[in-house]
């Protein structure tokens, strides 16, 4: 069979050069100041696809030296106290460690920059499509008595990612490896979690348990939709926030802490919206009731809480269609809030979410790169903020035995 081949690039070691101030704002003014965690700040330098418009991508295509591509040091800064190690005070020795990172399609720009952050290289491996649609793959160095972690997002195109992930996990255990452990940034199907009609699947149960069987001991996810997701895995999950990252970025803005108000555009991510405005300052919460007449089709009815003449911070953990957080901007409004701020951690945008999302209800639009932004998704409002460093932090005390819970105290 004719077969596509795709043969992911390797990042090269890198480290950690130069200074920078830390951002001050009126945001931290009372008991929440994040100076000693400050976690993966926004690419100051970062190529702007429109106005106001920023990603957090690398700043300049690789450059070869000997042969080899080498990935530049992003924002000329050294990184926080907080997430600075003595990993990154010189270049790890690859062939002296027993940790591998290996990258799926979905997202190999985040793989690279998780690769920057650990000092490590990106495994070969190679990922070809058969002319029928079927995945190939082949690990490209020996993986025998090592701790493998694969970087793959289950982000559109769902099926085709989740099933090269459970690809890439059998390769690794046939060829022997230690420990696999999956990093998943985006965990799709996450939002059938239970069943709330009758005669239909939980697919977030169907998806874990194809995880285990094909192999893996582990699973890194960021903010999955419900908590409860964690116990449908017979193996152990380690469930990090991108909450830091998001605060360290609003930190940077100059609104007063007394004109903030958190928003829940629904009732079911009070929880996430309490944890998030008790980090911005203790600022007060309110709530949009919608109810919601079919899958991707939101209807807002009520809002709970005062936003006249205050800054609203809507947070939710994923945008889809963006009808819910749109509904509910435009609520907003109509209730008196000067401005409003959507952040989210994954941007799914499917289709009309950039319509919505860039019809000027927001002020800015706050995601993160746990799913890949194509280039015709920026709108002047958004602004992409690096996971990366998160990450590969986590990665790193998971190696190492250490807490991971601690990054978040």
């Amino acid at each position: 069979m004719a077969a596509a081949s795709v043969t992911l690039p390797c990042a090269s070691s890198s480290s950690a050069s130069s200074s920078s101030a830390a951002a001050s704002s009126s945001l931290f003014s009372r008991s929440c100041s994040l100076g000693h965690r400050r976690f993966v700040s926004y690419d100051s330098r970062s190529r702007a696809h429109a106005p106001n418009s920023v990603k957090c991508d690398l700043a300049e295509p690789f450059k070869n030296v000997n042969g080899k591509p080498i990935v530049p040091i992003l924002n000329e800064r050294t990184l926080p106290k907080f997430l600075e190690t003595a990993r990154m005070e010189k270049t790890v020795n690859r062939t002296s460690t027993r940790l591998k990172l290996f990258s799926g399609t979905a997202n190999p720009a985040l793989s690279q920059e998780i690769a920057w952050y650990m000092g490590l290289e990106l495994g070969k491996i190679n990922i070809k499509r058969f002319a029928d649609g079927e995945i190939y793959v082949q690990l490209q160095e020996s993986v025998r008595g090592c701790d493998v972690y694969l970087i793959q997002p289950t982000c559109p195109p769902a099926n085709e990612n989740l099933m090269e992930l459970l690809i890439m996990i059998d390769a690794c255990r046939r060829a022997s490896a230690k420990t696999i452990t999956a990093v998943i940034p985006y965990f799709g199907y996450a939002r059938a979690d239970r069943k709330t009609q009758g005669r239909e699947s939980i697919a977030a149960k169907l998806v874990a348990n194809l995880i285990t069987e094909a192999g893996a001991n582990r699973v890194l996810a960021c903010d999955l939709h419900s908590g409860q997701s964690m116990g449908y895995f017979d193996i152990p999950v380690d469930h990090v926030y991108a909450q830091p990252v998001i605060l360290d970025y609003l930190a940077s803005k100059t609104i007063s802490s007394q004109d903030l108000v958190v928003v829940s555009p629904d009732v079911g991510g009070v929880a996430r919206a309490r944890a998030f405005a008790k980090k911005l300052s203790d600022a007060p919460l309110a709530i949009v009731d919608k109810r919601r007449h079919g899958h991707n089709v939101a209807e807002v009815m009520n809002l709970i809480g005062d936003v006249k003449g205050k800054v609203a911070v809507m947070m939710d953990d994923m945008i889809d269609t963006a009808g819910t957080i749109a509904k509910g901007a435009a609520l907003l409004h109509e209730e008196g809030a000067r401005e409003v701020y959507a952040c989210c951690t994954h941007a799914v945008f499917s289709p009309p979410a950039i319509e919505r999302l860039s019809s000027g209800l927001f002020q800015e639009v706050i995601i993160t790169n746990t799913i890949p932004i194509a280039e015709k998704n920026y709108f002047p409002q958004l602004t992409v903020l690096s996971v990366a460093n998160l990450l590969g932090e986590t990665i790193w005390r998971v190696h190492d035995d250490c807490s991971v819970s601690s990054i978040f105290q």
